[in-house]
């Protein structure tokens, strides 16, 4: 029986774990990678995530499956250079803000097309960074799913189904602004973190004094300045008004703290808490 032919457009942490999850899940899966940076595709062959490298996506339209996981500014060009695709194809893009991805696709291949964003990740990038489990019991969103042909549909939800995702539903819009605050926004945070310890702090104070909590914070911060600047581009307003919230908050600390309103402070933080058990 003839594999299914994978093409995965971006060899980093998102695309090599994909592989890797599907690798685990069957051995009828016969990938093929375009990254345009060689050392990605070097790396690639030589951990197995894929089985034989092109170098333009006029090869991939043989595929069965075509992911995209490289920033959002690449998704849209690569999207607008694809041309006739078969009835057959399936394409997903893995871009973290979904609405201009949606709204660039050429019309003529629009049902080829299923906008998702695995709601995973780590601050690691890179071919060498990718884990096999990475999007196992993570949800995924697939957005203006409507605007995907049936064929398609059914391919991403099986897809994402059988690695482990749990899948939710919305459209491109109101996915954005969600993102904003549960994934964009929490990445300012680290970065701006990072940048007004290291302001102050010198490294030796920073290694003895740095515990556990300020790690969890800092640590997203290691994330490729590359795709988040992309990321924040591409979602501009609604990371602004979720800066803007966040300012909000933090300046009612300030004012508390400021006033010594401890009180105050203590139900504050304590509605904060109210946070964890949704979560949990």
């Amino acid at each position: 029986m003839a594999k299914i032919k994978v093409g995965i457009v971006g060899l980093g942490l998102m695309g090599g774990s994909l592989s890797l999850a599907l690798k685990k899940l069957s051995k009828d899966y016969y990938f093929i990678g375009l990254d345009h940076n060689e050392l990605h595709c070097s790396q690639a062959l030589e951990l197995g995530l894929v089985d034989e490298i092109c170098t333009s996506t006029e090869a991939l339209k043989n595929c069965e499956i075509i992911f995209l996981s490289i920033p959002v500014d690449g998704i849209i060009s690569v999207a607008q250079q694809l041309g006739a695709l078969p009835d057959t194809c399936t394409v997903i893009d893995l871009g973290s803000t979904k609405e201009k991805i949606s709204l660039s696709i050429p019309s003529d291949i629009r049902p080829n097309f299923v906008a998702a964003h695995p709601m995973t990740g780590t601050e690691k990038f890179g071919p060498t960074a990718a884990l096999e489990d990475l999007y196992t019991d993570k949800v995924v969103v697939l957005c203006d799913l409507e605007k995907s042909g049936s064929h398609q549909q059914n391919v991403a939800k099986k897809l994402f189904n059988d690695i482990g995702m749990n899948i939710v539903c919305m459209g491109a819009k109101e996915h954005d602004r969600h993102a904003a605050f549960i994934s964009h926004m929490p990445h300012a945070i680290s970065y701006s973190l990072a940048n007004s310890v290291m302001a102050q702090e010198d490294s030796k104070s920073i290694i003895a004094l740095a515990g556990g909590g300020f790690k969890d914070m800092s640590r997203i911060a290691k994330s490729s300045p590359n795709m988040w600047e992309d990321i924040f581009r591409q979602n501009k307003t609604n990371v602004l008004k979720a800066i803007h919230s966040f300012q909000s908050e933090l300046k009612k600390c300030q004012k508390m703290v400021e006033n010594e309103e401890w009180e105050t402070l203590n139900d504050w933080m304590r509605e904060a808490n109210t946070l964890h058990d949704i979560l949990d």
